[in-house]
Formats: C-alpha cells, structure tokens, sequence
C-alpha cells in the first residue's frame, strides 16, 4: 500500500498569511514612517499629555510625540536587527560552505573551530564590552550582534550543505569541469536554502530581542533616541500616566516577532514535507 502524501493544511497557509500582515505593519512604519513626520524635538508640549487632536498618542517624558517617535523609531530598532542577521550570514554562511565542501579535514576544522570558541560567550556580555569602546554607536551594536549569529548560523549551513557537497552530483560536477562557484552556489548552496529560510525567522527574531535589550538596557543607542526599544525603556516610569509611550513601539516589535515566526514555522513546515516527499 503506498503512503499518502500529507501537505500543509489550510492552518498553515493562514498562518503565512497572518505572518505576512503582522510583519508588513511594523516594516512600513518603520521604512515610511519618517516621511510622514518630523523629528520629534523635546520641550515643544508638556511631559505625559494625553491624547489630543494634535498629539494623537500623547507625548513622552520629554514633552515629544509619541505618534512621531513611533514613526521614527524603527528604523534603528529594525535596521541593526536586519543588518546584523544579513552580516552573520554573509560571514557564517560563507564560513560554512567553505567547510561543508572542503575536500581535507584540518581545512574543515581550521574553517569551523575557531568559531566555536564564540559559541559560550555571553551574548550580552560581548555586547555590553562593545557598548563600552563604542557607546551610542547602532554599527558597533549591529556588529556585535552579527558576531554571536556566526557560530550558530556557520554551523547550521555547513550540516545542511554536508550531504550536497559530498554526494554524487557534485562530484560529477567536477569531474565536468564545472567551475568551483558553480557547483557551490548552484548546488551545494541551494541544497541548504530551506533549513536555511526556516531559520532567518528565528534568528531575526533573536537579533531584534538582542539589539532591543542593549537599547533598553542603555548600552546601545543614546537615551533620548527615537527607537522603539529606548522609547519603552523611557515610558517605563510614567507607565500609568502615559502608556501610549510604552505599549505602541512594544506593540510594533511584538508583531513584528511573531509574523517572522509564523512564517518561519510556515517554511520549516514545507522544508519537512518536501524532505519526506523526497524520501518516498
């Protein structure tokens, strides 16, 4: 009797969907936001006004509105979160190609072990010594953050790559002649997109967490910025006077986390069905 072939329900589907809402929002304010308002400037209204016609959201501590640093805000808060995974990525992705295809044993190593002594670091740690040299500065965050991703994402594409790189095709690839970034960015490299495009997901998801506490924590950008997550860190204390200031940029980064997740979860989903397809 032959096994039937089981495919993502309609759950997933609207799960992707859902995703793809959830995430739009926060990615539209914060790439459009700033050509709808001016740079919120301190002093113009008075500290914790409610809302009004003319401050929509009320105003923070410093007499600012609320609406225009939301407006302001994501780019920093969703730009080094981006910047970095795309920078761990570019750097561990390469890092473990090179090691799923390297044809000796001590390059694989030589490639792979260094970057493990990375890997029990504390992840706040290294960024609270780079807020230390580099205070207030979003590239210096944005780098740190990158460099605790390289481990994990190096490791993770070189296990997905391993079998393509060794396997049949690609050995008769070479023996074609086909050149060296043929095989790897044709083969090797697409063999490992889909555990790759699962894992974005999380690892953003990880990265916004990572930058947004250096900015809550006060390591990351200066204090009066409009991020999303020194906003929340500021409105903490008149939390019951004026919590527009804290609950709409924690609004924007919760959605935000959890439409990558859905589509995350939406990706993993078809990359096991396809793996099971594959095996029948």
């Amino acid at each position: 009797m032959k096994p039937s072939k089981r495919r993502p329900g309609p759950l997933g589907a609207l799960g992707a969907s859902l995703g793809a809402v959830l995430v739009a929002l926060p990615l539209g304010v914060a790439v459009l936001g700033p050509l709808f308002a001016d740079a919120p400037a301190p002093g113009l209204a008075a500290p914790y006004a409610a809302r009004d016609v003319e401050h929509l959201l009320g105003t923070d501590a410093l007499g600012r509105d609320v609406l225009a640093l939301l407006l302001h805000g994501g780019r920093s808060a969703l730009g080094m979160a981006l910047g970095a995974v795309a920078l761990a990525y570019l750097v561990g992705g390469l890092a473990g190609l090179l090691a799923a295809s390297a044809r000796r044993r001590w390059l694989d190593e030589l490639l792979i072990r260094p970057l493990d002594v990375l890997l029990p670091l504390p992840t706040l740690l290294v960024i609270s010594v780079v807020a230390v040299g580099w205070r207030g500065s979003p590239v210096a965050i944005a780098l740190a953050v990158a460099a605790v991703n390289v481990p994990p994402v190096a490791r993770l594409v070189r296990a997905a790559a391993l079998d393509a790189a060794s396997g049949p095709v690609a050995e008769a690839l070479r023996l074609q002649g086909e050149s060296w970034a043929r095989v790897q960015f044709g083969l090797v490299a697409r063999s490992a997109l889909a555990p790759v495009a699962a894992d974005i997901g999380t690892r953003v998801t990880l990265a916004v967490f990572l930058v947004g506490s250096a900015n809550f924590l006060g390591l990351g950008l200066d204090p009066t910025a409009p991020d999303w997550a020194v906003s929340i860190a500021r409105g903490r204390e008149g939390l019951l006077l004026q919590p527009w200031a804290v609950l709409a940029p924690a609004a924007m980064l919760v959605l935000f986390t959890v439409g990558l997740n859905l589509f995350a979860d939406r990706l993993l989903a078809r990359s096991r069905h396809r793996t099971q397809e594959a095996v029948r």
